[in-house]
C-alpha cells in the first residue's frame, strides 16, 4: 500500500442526520482507509462541511469509479462535493508586477519542493523579472496594461492561463485589478496577497495609512478575488506588533516578510483542498 497517494474527498451540504455515518460508510464499505477526517457544522447557516483523505491503493477503483459510484450518496444529501488526486500535482500560474518578495518565495519553495506544485509560466505587466523567471526554467509572458488595452490584455492573459492547463492564478503583488470577467470566469481559483490585514485599510499604501493612525498591530491577507476590490473570502491572516519608534519604511519590510507566509500558507491550503467557501467566508481544515 503506497501510504503517500491520497484521494481528498471535500464537501458540504445541508446540515442534517447521518452524513458523516453515509460518507464514511461509503468509504469502508468497499474497503477504503481514511487516514485523515474533518466535520464543521454552521449552526447558524444551516450547512455542514467534510473533508477527507483516503488512501488511493486501498479502493479496488480509480477516482473515476469512485465519483460515478458516490454519486448517488452525494444526490441524497444535496452535497456540493469533489474528489481530487495528491498524485497529480496542480498547475500553478504566478503573476506579478514589479515587487519580488511573493515572487521569490514562491519560486524558492517550489524549487526546493516545498511546495510541490507544477508553475507553467509566470505573467507579468513588467519585464522586471523575465531573466530571474527564466533563468528557473519557467516560461515569462510579458502583458503590459494600459488604460487603453485592459479588455485586450486581461483576454491575453486568460488565454495564456488556459493555454497553461491552470488550476490556480496567484497574484504575487500584481498590482493590476482584475477584469470583472476573470473575476468571475476563474472564481475561488486567483488567490491574492493584500498588504493589510482586511477589511482594515483597503486599497493603496496600507502600511503609510496604518502608520498615521498609529496602529499596534499591522499585517497581511491572503483571499480569493472577487470582483468587489479587496472583498473576497478571506483564507489566511497573520499580524506583527511595531510601536511608535517604527517609521513606514519599517512596517513595510515587517509587512514583506509577513505577506510572503500568509501567501504560502493560504495557497497551501488551496492546493490541498482544506478550504470550503461559502459565501464570503470560508472553513480552512487547518
Amino acid at each position: 500500500m503506497t501510504l503517500s497517494r491520497r484521494y481528498t474527498l471535500t464537501l458540504s451540504c445541508p446540515d442534517q442526520v447521518g452524513i458523516v455515518a453515509a460518507v464514511s460508510g461509503f468509504i469502508a464499505e468497499h474497503g477504503g482507509w481514511i487516514s485523515e477526517a474533518r466535520h464543521h457544522s454552521d449552526e447558524d447557516a444551516g450547512q455542514f462541511f467534510m473533508r477527507e483523505e483516503v488512501l488511493a491503493d486501498s479502493l479496488p477503483f480509480d477516482l473515476e469509479t469512485f465519483r460515478q459510484k458516490f454519486a448517488p450518496v452525494a444526490e441524497r444529501f444535496s452535497m456540493t462535493w469533489k474528489i481530487t488526486d495528491n498524485a497529480r500535482k496542480k498547475r500553478v500560474v504566478i503573476l506579478v508586477s514589479k515587487q519580488e518578495h511573493c515572487l521569490y518565495d514562491l519560486l524558492g519553495r517550489w524549487q526546493s519542493k516545498d511546495l510541490d506544485i507544477e508553475i507553467p509560466c509566470v505573467i507579468s505587466n513588467h519585464e522586471t523579472f523575465r531573466s530571474f523567471v527564466e533563468w528557473h526554467g519557467i516560461p515569462f509572458h510579458y502583458v503590459p496594461i494600459t488604460p487603453e488595452n485592459k479588455a485586450a490584455a486581461y483576454g491575453q492573459i486568460m488565454s495564456l492561463f488556459e493555454g497553461a492547463e491552470g488550476d490556480v492564478m496567484v497574484l504575487a503583488r500584481y498590482m493590476q485589478i482584475l477584469s470583472g470577467e476573470m473575476c468571475e470566469r476563474y472564481l475561488g481559483r486567483i488567490i491574492n496577497i493584500h498588504h493589510s490585514f482586511l477589511p482594515s485599510f483597503v486599497g493603496a499604501k496600507p502600511y503609510h495609512q496604518a502608520f498615521l493612525r498609529g496602529v499596534k498591530l499591522i499585517g497581511a491577507t491572503c483571499h480569493y478575488v472577487t470582483a468587489d476590490l479587496d472583498q473576497g473570502p478571506i483564507i489566511e491572516q497573520d499580524v506583527v506588533r511595531v510601536d511608535h519608534s517604527d517609521q513606514p519604511v519599517d512596517l513595510v519590510h515587517y509587512g514583506k516578510d509577513i505577506e510572503k507566509a500568509v501567501l504560502a500558507r493560504g495557497l497551501r491550503y488551496h492546493l490541498e483542498d482544506r478550504v470550503l467557501v461559502h459565501g464570503n467566508k470560508t472553513i480552512v481544515f487547518r
